[in-house]
């Protein structure tokens, strides 16, 4: 993600997570950390649209997935898991054996993706995001039982 994908990643924000979408200047924060790498996700054409990006945190051991998002017109073509693919890819390049993040309560198809690349619950932050509770999971790299979404 550069700064000049910040005006179709914020559209993409707003349009997923109006309640407490994240500004520009929470994402060029962000874009500034050297702790931080974020992904965007194209389509392939003559005039490429940004479609999904993602970000992730990483202070080793230990990543956190900072956002994911997908645009609707876009779900059930792969895009999610092949930027969380990304996302932990980097991570194991930089030391990173246990990986967290937060999802809503009321996102069952995210939870569902994160629990195919191995993501377990492991509580609840009440109020967490505007009107919904988050569901708290971390993914170990050495998790014996996780399965590999790509098979």
């Amino acid at each position: 993600m550069h700064r000049s994908d910040l005006e179709s990643v914020l559209r993409l924000e707003q349009d997923l997570f109006p309640a407490d979408a994240w500004s520009s200047q929470m994402f060029l924060d962000e874009l500034t950390e050297p702790t931080r790498s974020y992904l965007v996700a194209e389509t392939c054409s003559n005039r490429p649209e940004l479609v999904g990006f993602a970000g992730l945190r990483v202070v080793p051991p230990e990543g956190d997935i900072q956002t994911m998002a997908v645009d609707r017109r876009y779900w059930s073509q792969g895009i999610g898991a092949r930027l969380l693919t990304a996302l932990l890819d980097i991570g194991a390049q930089q030391g990173v054996t246990e990986t967290f993040l937060e999802v809503r309560t009321d996102n069952p198809r995210a939870q569902d993706l994160y629990r195919r690349f191995g993501f377990v619950e492991l509580g609840m932050r009440p109020g967490y995001y505007a009107g919904a509770d988050a569901v708290v999971m971390r993914r170990s790299a050495s998790n014996p039982h996780e399965e590999d979404p790509r098979d």
